[in-house]
């Protein structure tokens, strides 16, 4: 491949990449707008129903172009992995290593050291508003949407190639994308995301399979 056509391409996957963030933030928006009618049922349920069209309309959309992409290039053999007591194992040990992060991330909130997320005081006031609805889309769709694209598609598209060196460095950049995600500023806010970012991000790599990053997202947002 010349380096015109390489550029071509790397360009039309950082505007594909940025389109499928475009579309969860979207989708994300139309429920969140939908949770703050909740006291007009009404108006809640035309835009819960118009959010729940977009959430499957988005997530079949990504789903498709993560398998087309492993479809066409999978040197890393990404698939289904049957579940073992090994991998369950190894699983709920990432778990406790998120927990353990999350612990000192709280512990130095409580103690002044740091201050509470903007991305994590919108989480808590979503929550109030309406905790069974916004439950079920931080604990359940969230981790899906946000494993496609920041595991799944990011890492087909930037780092491929399946070598030591390679592989260090997806989860890395991918951890640190995901951080940017939930905190533009350059602080230890965002150390702490990308720390999150990085363990999902190794699972991924670790399992070669999605389900298992997915589950770890989900038990992370949902047991805490």
């Amino acid at each position: 491949m010349d380096k015109t056509r390489y550029l071509t391409t790397k360009s039309l996957q950082i505007l594909k990449f940025v389109g499928f963030l475009a579309v969860y933030l979207i989708v994300e928006s139309v429920f969140e707008i939908a949770s703050d009618y909740i006291k007009n049922p009404l108006s809640a349920r035309h835009l819960l129903g118009l959010s729940l069209v977009l959430i499957a309309g988005g997530l079949s959309l990504i789903g498709w172009r993560y398998g087309k992409q492993l479809e066409a290039n999978n040197p890393r053999k990404i698939g289904r992995k049957k579940p073992t007591a090994k991998r369950i194992s190894q699983l709920i040990w990432l778990f406790i290593l998120m927990t353990l992060v999350q612990m000192a991330w709280q512990w130095l909130i409580a103690k002044h050291i740091l201050t509470m997320p903007s991305n994590q005081q919108a989480v808590n006031a979503a929550q109030m508003k309406n905790p069974v609805l916004n439950i079920f889309f931080a604990g359940f769709l969230a981790p899906i949407f946000e494993e496609l694209i920041f595991r799944g598609i990011f890492m087909n598209y930037f780092f491929n190639n399946d070598n030591r060196l390679n592989n260090i460095l997806a989860v890395l950049v991918s951890g640190a994308i995901f951080g940017f995600a939930h905190e533009l500023s350059f602080d230890w806010t965002w150390i702490m995301y990308s720390l999150l970012g990085c363990c999902l991000s190794f699972a991924y790599m670790h399992f070669r399979d999605i389900r298992y990053s997915i589950a770890l997202h989900m038990m992370n947002n949902l047991i805490p």
